[in-house]
């Protein structure tokens, strides 16, 4: 018998091929058990950081680190054998300059082993892509709503409706020259993202963006229902596991209280019995 021949990461070469064919299927993830099950299904994981306020409780993106991206990181490297891994660079982490940027993206691939680096911003972050690409950093983009700039969009708006649609066709058109494999475009108006789509040479990854893009991305634990409180109009949930644990736990601290659990199945006893 031959040995198996293990699975080959996806790449973003893979990723560009896929422009205009079958649609990219893309989830974040955030920790090993997770990685290894969008692993199974998805083209992308992607190490946002969205961390910060899914599983660290913040208000908003802005203070992730770097550490923590890189913990996380690790952590999902670790889980995918398929999928390619890309992981945000967190807010102040690269926008004072390319240098600055190379730095931290660098540091970020060789300490997570990601395949590559996502990066909000257009045509003002076109000689940063250009230069991190030119140094072998590969370059997710992100355009429309970048949540990172939240504070000087005046909150989590829609992006590119009626005049504003030239600004973020231009966004998509900068990060696709300064060489990025791929673009994220987050809550974009259906016909502006289909447009953006049919302009580009490289894949569009929707997030709020309509069903035409080359793919789509969600964040798992809302896709997953882990949360109640709150769901964005563009997610759907597949799932209401956030219920589900909710009951789950009721059960367990009614059993405790009631001291059903555990039961003698659950213990071990003070004598092992003889086998006979």
């Amino acid at each position: 018998m031959s040995a198996s021949t293990p699975l080959r990461p996806t790449l973003p070469a893979d990723i560009l091929a896929r422009k205009g064919g079958v649609p990219i299927v893309c989830l974040t993830a955030y920790t090993t058990p997770v990685a290894r099950l969008v692993d199974a299904h998805c083209d992308i994981a992607l190490v946002g950081d969205s961390v910060g306020m899914v599983l660290h409780g913040l208000p908003s993106t802005l203070g992730v680190t770097l550490e923590m991206m890189i913990l996380h990181g690790k952590a999902v490297v670790r889980g995918a054998e398929k999928a390619m891994v890309v992981i945000d660079m967190p807010f102040g982490s690269y926008e004072e300059g390319p240098a600055q940027a190379f730095r931290n993206a660098s540091r970020l691939m060789a300490e997570t082993g990601a395949a590559a680096v996502k990066l909000e911003g257009g045509v003002h972050m076109r000689d940063t892509i250009a230069f991190l690409v030119a140094r072998g950093v590969p370059v997710m983009a992100h355009v429309g709503l970048t949540p990172q700039a939240v504070n000087t969009l005046g909150g989590y708006k829609v992006q590119g409706r009626d005049a504003d649609a030239a600004r973020v066709m231009a966004d998509a058109e900068a990060v696709q020259a300064a060489g990025a494999f791929s673009v994220v475009l987050e809550k974009v108006p259906e016909g502006l993202a289909a447009r953006i789509t049919q302009t580009l040479s490289i894949p569009t990854i929707g997030i709020g963006a309509g069903v035409r893009c080359d793919g789509q991305i969600l964040v798992v634990d809302d896709m997953l229902g882990m949360f109640t409180a709150f769901r964005p109009k563009f997610v759907k949930r597949y799932a209401d596991l956030g219920q589900a644990a909710d009951a789950a736990i009721a059960d367990y601290a009614a059993e405790v209280r009631a001291r059903t659990f555990p039961a003698p199945e659950h213990a071990f006893p003070d004598v092992v019995p003889v086998k006979k």
